[in-house]
């Protein structure tokens, strides 16, 4: 239910709040705040809170640098771990404008409700669900030590030492409105998953940055580091953010179809089709690191084929079992993106490729339900099966040649992005690393 400021200043008042955190991400998903009294928040939720853009990564230059932010009242919570007798701290998840009273085309939430706007046009709504996968690392007066803070594997439970920050990460993660449907070990040491409700995209991925933003506080409690780098130990699998989808007219799910085969319907299929045509395109906003394509390797349950199936976990995208009775599970998962995606890009990018493989009635491939790894180049080619990019160099040169994912993020950020990724790959490019020292300096 939509709330109101009244309703906001009587709940701050009950909820014994004395500052407020307003919330946004810079192009890269980093979380932002900029802190006020509650004295003066009923100003700011009429009229908003100005703050310099110049100095946010990707946002305006410092001649256009006057903004202001505009809490969302649905995002209202208050930080269960900054209570304190003399007052608490309550947070909004705000959306950023321009001087002049425009919604600034530079914030990522702006895009993802743009593209979500473009969607309700055609009478749908855009249902995700991410999966995080997570490590947590150990500190020893302070410093980080890349040591994994334990040994357990996939769902472990003898080995398992972090089932108590876990759960503190799930009680934190309620005392925001956020419903936590599990939480696990995952298969790598120091490797952990939790997964929250279902919901619409914009919703979802408020909650996703809240994750994000509360795992590493109550990490940082424990002595921890909660990092979601795709790939931070060699050898081992990485962290990805698999992404279950669906579009939805009104109350029905239209990704269902009780007479196809695997219950989904046309419109999934040309749903499907859309995301394998522009994927490695949108794989720079889903994997948009130099580290994220370390993670994308064969041997390591990422996905490097570009292909769809059931039961398949090697395939591109998946189309989880449901049962058919519950007709609102259909749907499809997506399992390339990784966690240091801007999330609200991610979506954006994911939502357009699938509106465009329905609007131009895209064909989907014969499914594919072997394990991919098992083929040799000869064997994919006769079945036209392409992979991802194997860097973000390759994403960026594909990235270039779509005008589909490139309109998404609009010119004024598409930009700012695509020069800050380019900056970032040249500076890996040009970086001396141990390992080439180790490799090269004494035999040449």
């Amino acid at each position: 239910m939509e709330k109101n400021i009244e309703q906001i200043l009587k709940q701050v008042k009950k909820d014994n709040v004395k500052f407020v955190s307003l919330q946004f991400t810079d192009i890269f998903g980093i979380i932002k705040s900029v802190i006020i009294s509650a004295n003066h928040l009923e100003e700011v939720l009429n009229k908003g809170k100005w703050f310099d853009g110049s100095s946010i990564e990707g946002f305006a230059r410092i001649y256009e640098s006057d903004m202001f932010l505009k809490p969302d009242l649905n995002t209202y919570a208050v930080i269960p771990w900054l209570g304190s007798p003399d007052g608490n701290t309550t947070r909004f998840i705000c959306d950023v404008y321009k001087a002049n009273g425009q919604a600034f085309e530079g914030d990522p939430r702006y895009i993802l409700k743009k593209t979500m706007a473009e969607a309700e046009k055609l009478g749908y709504t855009y249902y995700t669900g991410p999966e995080f996968e997570f490590f947590l690392f150990k500190k020893e007066n302070g410093i980080l030590k890349t040591l994994p803070h334990d040994k357990g594997g996939y769902f472990d439970l003898n080995m398992d030492l972090a089932y108590e920050i876990r759960r503190d990460m799930s009680i934190a993660l309620q005392k925001f409105g956020i419903d936590v449907e599990t939480s696990h070990h995952e298969v790598a040491i120091g490797q952990h998953e939790i997964d929250i409700k279902y919901e619409n995209a914009l919703k979802t991925a408020d909650n996703a940055i809240t994750m994000k933003f509360v795992i590493k506080a109550i990490a940082e409690k424990h002595g921890l580091l909660a990092t979601f780098m795709p790939k931070p130990i060699e050898g081992i699998n990485g962290s990805g953010m698999h992404v279950h989808q669906s579009l939805f007219k009104k109350n029905v799910n239209v990704f269902f179809d009780r007479n196809e085969k695997y219950k989904i319907s046309k419109i999934a299929k040309n749903f499907i089709a859309g995301q394998l045509k522009h994927i490695k395109a949108m794989c720079v906003v889903t994997s948009p690191t130099v580290n994220s394509y370390k993670r994308l390797t064969p041997g390591y349950e990422a996905p490097v084929y570009i292909s769809w199936a059931c039961e398949n976990r090697s395939a591109l995208i998946r189309v989880p079992a449901f049962q058919p009775e519950r007709s609102k599970a259909a749907r499809i998962e997506l399992r390339c993106p990784d966690p240091s995606a801007n999330i609200y890009l991610a979506f954006a990018v994911m939502l357009k490729a699938g509106l465009n493989g329905i609007e131009k009635d895209m064909q989907v491939p014969e499914p594919v339900e072997e394990s991919l790894y098992d083929f040799d180049n000869e064997e994919l080619k006769k079945l036209k099966i392409d992979k991802l990019p194997s860097s973000l160099l390759e994403a960026l040169h594909e990235f270039e040649k779509d005008e589909v994912i490139k309109n998404t993020l609009g010119a004024y950020l598409c930009k700012r992005y695509i020069n800050a990724k380019n900056k970032e790959w040249n500076e890996f490019r040009l970086h001396v690393s141990e390992w080439e020292i180790d490799k090269y300096i004494e035999i040449y």
